[in-house]
């Protein structure tokens, strides 16, 4: 297959992928209320088929994408987009609340074979120096499914019931799914050792973080005294072991690293802001949740245009500005959010008010759609082929944890009794201190050509020498 259309495909692949998993999310939230009343399910029974399906992914990922490291990320692809699939359909048929929950812990095991085998794809298929446009456009398509999930879904719901919501992606997954079957990528050049027990103490820990930050304020104390005992015995376990889970050097504040952490204070910061914003938009003012979703469409529209911005910023001015610039957007648009409690009535100042809903959520989805897109890239460029799954469930893996302790922190905040001004002053200060701590780590314009590592695995311990320095008979194959 021609190099050329087999990275488009790829790219489609890609894209569809991440999309599927995107609108399957928003679109449940909506559906949840009708859910919770045609099968006589309780609050705490519909919280689970979100809970347990959070669970699933966050502690699955960084091993999943350790499978595609060993097995090749389009066969990974290919059964977890399938999966995907079939797990939905089956939710859709479900008799009752018991069995949504089990299929949604199912489909979380599915969705975490799928996302980072998106970018091991991508990583596989693209130049390390010719990511950030695929990035982007990845990015893009995520924000274009938050916008369109909750209109769709509430739409299907409505004329349709619930179970429709679920139906939504299983033929773009088919066929997406099939269509990686067909697609050649280069295969693993070895096989990389698979870290089971690694594997499982991580599993562990991020399932008891997961669990303990979802039941804030009231914290899980069994489960977050277990994750930090699980923590201690996988950092333990990882320094003895010779093919360790995650690759020797891989969150050195050289590598990915800074760029996790940047990922998940930003959207720590934006999600808790969101969910913030939307409480007061609501319950405040009154709005129905259309509204408030109209209100708050603005963020994902700059969010698909500011991704592919992003990748043209980072490729002259270097990651380090890019993201700094894309952090000191978010806070921007969170001081304008926090002026909700005075100037969002529309009965009286409605020119303000207008001004600081609409340009904060601008401001917000430009921030995010930038960093996103820049820190991703420095994730996957600075990964070695071998280890491209690793680096793509690491970034899955911020993805989750940073929305989960930012509406964790903010129902904390409003627990205790803050406004919502203060409390949103609370995340943009977390969002400027995240740009401050970090940025220097991220690379700048003087050090785009050490993004480039080599293709084995190993190297990111290693020296990184420019491509075009490199003699031929010393490439590694």
């Amino acid at each position: 297959m021609n190099p050329r259309r087999r990275q488009r495909l790829t790219l489609a692949g890609s894209i569809t992928g991440a999309m599927v998993v995107a609108l399957d999310g928003t679109v449940l939230t909506v559906a949840q209320p009708t859910l919770q009343r045609d099968l006589d399910a309780s609050f705490a029974q519909v919280q689970w088929t979100s809970t347990g399906y959070l669970i699933a992914v966050a502690a699955l990922l960084v091993f999943a994408g350790r499978l595609g490291d060993r097995y090749g990320h389009r066969r990974v692809f290919a059964v977890g987009v399938l999966g995907f699939a079939a797990t939905s359909a089956a939710i859709g048929l479900a008799p009752g609340i018991g069995w949504v929950i089990g299929l949604r812990v199912l489909q979380g095991v599915f969705g975490a074979l799928l996302q980072p085998a998106t970018l091991g794809m991508l990583r596989a298929a693209y130049p390390a120096d010719r990511l950030g446009m695929p990035i982007a456009l990845r990015t893009s398509a995520i924000g274009l499914a938050a916008a369109a999930g909750p209109v769709v879904g509430g739409a299907l719901t409505t004329h349709f019931g619930w179970r429709a919501v679920f139906f939504l992606g299983v033929a773009p997954a088919l066929l997406v799914g099939l269509l990686a079957l067909l697609v050649r990528l280069p295969e693993p050049t070895r096989r990389v050792g698979l870290d089971l027990p690694g594997a499982a103490l991580l599993a562990l820990t991020l399932a008891c973080l997961v669990h303990a930050l979802t039941t804030l304020p009231a914290p899980s104390l069994p489960s977050a005294a277990l994750g930090v005992a699980a923590a201690a015995l996988f950092v333990r376990h990882e320094r003895r072991t010779p093919n360790p889970l995650l690759p020797v050097g891989i969150l050195r504040p050289t590598a990915a690293g800074p760029a996790l952490g940047v990922l998940v204070g930003a959207s720590a910061a934006m999600f808790g802001t969101l969910f913030l914003a939307t409480y007061h938009l609501q319950d405040v003012l009154g709005l129905d949740p259309l509204g408030s979703g109209l209100r708050a469409l603005p963020l994902a529209v700059l969010m698909v245009l500011a991704a592919p911005a992003a990748a043209v910023l980072m490729r002259r001015h270097g990651a380090r500005r890019t993201a700094v610039s894309g952090l000191l957007l978010i806070g921007l648009g969170i001081l304008l959010l926090a002026r909700l409690d005075r100037s969002s009535g529309w009965s009286s100042g409605w020119t303000s008010g207008w001004f600081d809903t609409t340009g904060g959520f601008l401001l917000l989805g430009a921030g995010f759609g930038s960093v996103m897109v820049t820190a991703t890239a420095v994730i996957v460029r600075r990964a070695a082929l071998d280890n491209a799954g690793v680096a793509g469930g690491l970034q899955q893996t911020a993805m989750n944890l940073g929305p989960t302790l930012g509406v964790a922190g903010a129902t904390t905040l409003t627990t205790l009794g803050l406004a919502t001004g203060p409390a949103l002053l609370t995340f943009a200060a977390l969002a400027t201190l995240t740009a401050a701590a970090l940025a220097t780590r991220l690379p700048g314009p003087t050090d785009q050509q050490s993004d480039r590592p080599s293709g084995r695995a190993g190297s990111l311990h290693r020296p990184v020498h420019r491509e075009r320095d490199r003699p031929a008979q010393r490439r590694p194959g």
